[in-house]
């Protein structure tokens, strides 16, 4: 990508809605609530032939710099040290507030290019709010709509003019021949909901890594200590994580990219619109992960809020892994992490040899040994195991223990084979799926779990019934 641009504002402006305009997807949670956006989050943005990567930051206000808002600020400012070009909008409707004087000198005293956005302007009831904002001596205002699309074209031109042809078309396009496009020609990408395609495990595709928890368990803490940067906004308040934000990390030469969720509370509690969107966004998230850390509170772990999640991730097929976090606060860890050891297999035994690893996110501790999890967990997620050498095991595990005979006839297990992995899934030729033991199903899925080392991975095995081969020679007769 050229360049970098932030778009910065008072609460309600309509960032989001024109950050999601932009890059093409509804990747920011919109609502009328104001202050919805809360951490910064990047993405790779398009207007026409114009690339760039787009920033979209929280409501600018003015606050005690150690309240949330405060926080929120420091963390839109830090957007802006980064970025080569700003958006500043302002609500047209609602016309000129004293906050956007007040910020509008903050974006002027960065010394960076700035194009002004005069938003919500589909109607007449904007016009006089557009005409006062060329009070805020940033140049001549945009006019324009981010809900409706209206003034794309007029939105590339004041970008193209005020970082330059140089750095808008660095990349090698060319400029247009003439500025004036569509007004909703902006670049769209497939829609974020459609099923994703699962390529086969590549290194150098970045692993996809989900964090998930209830409110308050520290997920956004864990990732600030494992980027080694402030980079998610933190504090004591629960559910301060809304959207769900994904942040490139390297580990160990592997390319991360690691998701931030909102805090999952039990369903009942959550009432509020703009909370179920954030937790249906972790959702998303979830769905397509490849890696999902459950993080729990290691002084009050394994709640029913805590095993719905696990179970969620396990029934949707992601390779899970365990994390206690504040790991720091735990006087006898010996006798605990046996305790908790326990209380995994006897709780979640979907999965026999879940992952479960201790963790400090506070001071660092157990990071290293958290990735390896994560890493052993992913190779077992992707393992495919050759048909000869599992029809070879299915004759050993049949002969050891035979089915059971079922109104006095034997089911006859003939052939299995691996028709899929992530998760690794089994299909097995039965003589009478329907009248086998589910007993006895769980008996050969642990068989595989033990014998394949796939102990800590979802595993699913699909039983057919294999075709009878006289079938055709009785319909001649």
């Amino acid at each position: 990508m050229s360049f970098k641009i932030a778009i910065v504002g008072r609460p309600n402006v309509g960032k989001s809605t024109l950050f999601n305009r932009l890059v093409g997807k509804r990747l920011a949670l919109v609502d009328d609530t104001p202050g919805v956006t809360r951490d910064r989050r990047l993405a790779s943005g398009s207007i026409g032939e114009l690339k760039f990567e787009v920033f979209d930051t929280a409501g600018l206000e003015q606050a005690d710099a150690n309240s949330l808002e405060g926080r929120m600020r420091q963390q839109t400012e830090t957007a802006v040290s980064e970025t080569d070009l700003i958006l500043f909008m302002i609500d047209a409707r609602a016309g000129l507030m004293p906050d956007d004087r007040v910020f509008a000198e903050l974006v002027r005293r960065s010394h960076k290019p700035v194009v002004l956005v005069a938003n919500k302007l589909e109607s007449k009831a904007g016009e006089p709010g557009y005409y006062e904002a060329f009070e805020l001596g940033l140049g001549e205002p945009v006019p324009f709509s981010a809900e409706h699309g209206i003034g794309v074209a007029d939105l590339h031109a004041a970008i193209v003019e005020a970082v330059g042809d140089d750095l808008a078309f660095a990349d090698g396009t060319e400029a247009p021949q003439e500025q004036a496009q569509p007004e909703n020609d902006i670049t769209a990408e497939e829609d974020a909901d459609e099923e994703e395609e699962i390529p086969g495990e590549d290194p150098d595709r970045p692993l996809k890594i989900a964090i998930v928890g209830r409110p308050n368990a520290g997920k956004s803490t864990l990732i600030n200590r494992m980027i080694g940067q402030e980079r998610l906004l933190t504090g004591p308040e629960a559910g301060i994580t809304r959207d769900s934000i994904s942040v490139e990390w390297e580990w160990r030469g592997r390319k991360i990219r690691l998701f931030d969720t909102a805090g999952m509370r039990k369903k009942a509690k959550v009432q509020e619109k703009l909370e179920k969107l954030s937790v249906a966004d972790g959702l998303r998230a979830v769905k397509f992960a490849e890696v999902v850390i459950v993080l729990l509170d290691a002084t009050a772990p394994f709640e029913k809020q805590d095993l719905q999640i696990a179970d969620l991730i396990i029934r949707e097929g992601r390779a899970p892994v365990i994390a206690l976090n504040k790991w720091d606060l735990v006087e006898d860890r010996q006798a605990w992490l046996a305790e908790m050891h326990e209380k995994a297999g006897r709780l979640l035994p979907q999965v026999k040899g879940l992952k479960v690893v201790p963790v400090s996110a506070i001071h660092g501790e157990g990071l290293d040994r958290l990735m390896d999890a994560v890493f052993e967990v992913n190779r077992q997620w992707n393992r495919r195991i050759p048909t000869s050498k599992l029809n070879r095991w299915l004759e050993g595990v049949v002969n050891h223990h035979p089915p059971p005979a079922v109104a006095g006839r034997r089911i006859r297990i003939r052939y299995i084979t691996q028709i899929k992995t992530r998760p690794p899934t089994f299909v097995a030729s039965c003589s009478r799926p329907e009248a086998l033991p589910s007993a006895y199903s769980r008996y050969l899925v642990n068989a595989l779990r033990e014998d394949f080392a796939l102990d800590a991975t979802p595993l699913r095995l699909h039983l057919r019934k294999g075709d009878n081969p006289y079938a055709s020679r009785a319909r001649k007769r």
